[in-house]
């Protein structure tokens, strides 16, 4: 085989954590570890929800063999030189992973390459891009027919994310005797300073109800505990007043509220094997709602809207209005109050459904409401055994990485 090289662009924590790894995982599954024949590099662009770490996470793929951060991007994509000069074999592939899809249409140019892309809901520059693996059918309606076979249908890669991560072999190991229940507050700083100290106070009003109930947290891979720590600290966080939560501390490994509640700190596989034997979690939106629907557990979701300044970690033109200097703050709250009157499905299996099969609470929340929704589920096992075959049912087929993989494949031929 000619040596090649393959470079996948992409940007923020969702995606360098849910798309890359499947992917690079498949591409090394079909096409090898010779690195002597098949080179994985990163590149990755600025993201507005960057939390600084996705390159140490991109680096810590064994797959992947050289990364690139951020803030080198521009000159890469203007003078097509990298920080460290990196060599470019004669053929390649560009895999486009999250960004802007003009991305590799100049890079793929420069470097002579041929380009991929992964579309989630919009697929653009089709005379331009040589394939598509997009999510659904849908991305292609309008797609004239003269491009048409460029299209291929590969599911959707928020599926693959828990598929490896070891994720078969904590389905494997069953229920616990122990009820437990996952908090997931999110990993941005917008969501964080309502999230963490609303699910600490709900965690705590059901463990005054069931005090043999264990609580415990899947940290991000992109969030430190002390930063965690943070947002759960009254004299850091003053939205923890709004919940009537009294902060926490480290012990050992473990968070500890001033109501005495232990939650479990957990990081890395053993947080997923721990999420497939909950009775029920506690999230925010985002990837982990796709998460938690791949492994089938029922889950409440949470948008609490207490301070809608807080809330400014939307994609697109609103979350760039929202973090303006000076002008944010206003932006902010008009864009948050806006979003909640006409509020869609938010949750990744709701929208696979095009239902709710999980509740989506959004609103003033108080932890005693929400508290009171969880320890009637909990009563009642027979509603969450219901919700886990809904998500079951929604989930679909997975394989998308291995598809897009299998297209990356076909150009390097």
């Amino acid at each position: 085989m000619t040596p090649v090289d393959i470079l996948i662009l992409s940007n923020g924590p969702g995606e360098v954590t849910t798309w890359v790894r499947p992917v690079v995982k498949a591409l090394r599954e079909q096409l090898g570890n010779d690195r002597s024949h098949v080179r994985i590099s990163v590149i990755l662009s600025p993201c507005l929800h960057a939390s600084g770490k996705e390159a140490s996470i991109a680096k810590s793929y064994s797959e992947v063999d050289r990364v690139q951060a951020p803030e080198f991007f521009w000159q890469f994509l203007i003078w097509g030189k990298t920080a460290k000069n990196w060599d470019w074999r004669n053929k390649g592939v560009v895999v486009f992973l999250g960004g802007d899809q003009f991305f590799p249409v100049i890079i793929g140019k420069k470097l002579g390459y041929k380009t991929v892309v992964y579309a989630e809901w919009e697929a653009r520059w089709h005379k331009l891009i040589n394939r598509f693996g997009i999510m659904k059918a849908e991305v292609a309606k309008h797609v004239s027919p003269k491009y048409a076979d460029k299209f291929i249908i590969v599911g959707d890669l928020m599926l693959e994310a828990a598929e490896y991560q070891d994720i078969k072999i904590a389905r494997e190991q069953g229920c616990r005797e122990e009820e437990i229940i996952g908090i997931l507050p999110g990993s941005k700083s917008a969501k964080l300073t309502q999230g963490v100290p609303l699910t600490l106070a709900i965690a705590e009003y059901i463990h005054e109800k069931r005090p043999r109930t264990k609580f415990f947290i899947p940290v991000a891979p992109t969030l430190d505990i002390p930063i965690l720590l943070n947002f759960a600290n009254p004299a850091i966080n003053s939205f923890t007043k709004a919940f009537n939560f009294q902060g926490a501390s480290l012990v050992e490994t473990n968070l500890v509220t001033s109501r005495g509640l232990n939650v479990e700190l957990k990081q890395g596989s053993h947080a997923y094997h721990l999420l497939s034997q909950c009775s029920i979690c506690l999230t925010t939106v985002g990837a982990n709602t796709a998460e938690l629907g791949a492994l089938g557990v029922p889950m409440i979701v949470l948008l609490p809207t207490q301070q809608l300044d807080a809330m400014r970690s939307w994609d697109g033109l609103p979350g760039l209005l929202a973090n303006l200097p000076g002008v944010g703050s206003s932006f902010a709250k008009l864009i948050n109050w806006w979003m909640a009157k006409r509020k869609g499905l938010l949750a990744w299996p709701n929208i696979w459904a095009q239902k709710e099969i999980v509740p989506e609470l959004v609103g003033k929340l108080q932890p005693s409401e929400v508290g009171e929704m969880v320890l009637e589920l909990l009563k009642n096992p027979e509603k969450l055994e219901n919700m886990r075959d809904k998500l079951r049912s929604a989930r679909g087929e997975t394989g998308a990485a291995k598809k897009l993989a299998t297209l990356v494949k076909e150009e390097l031929l």
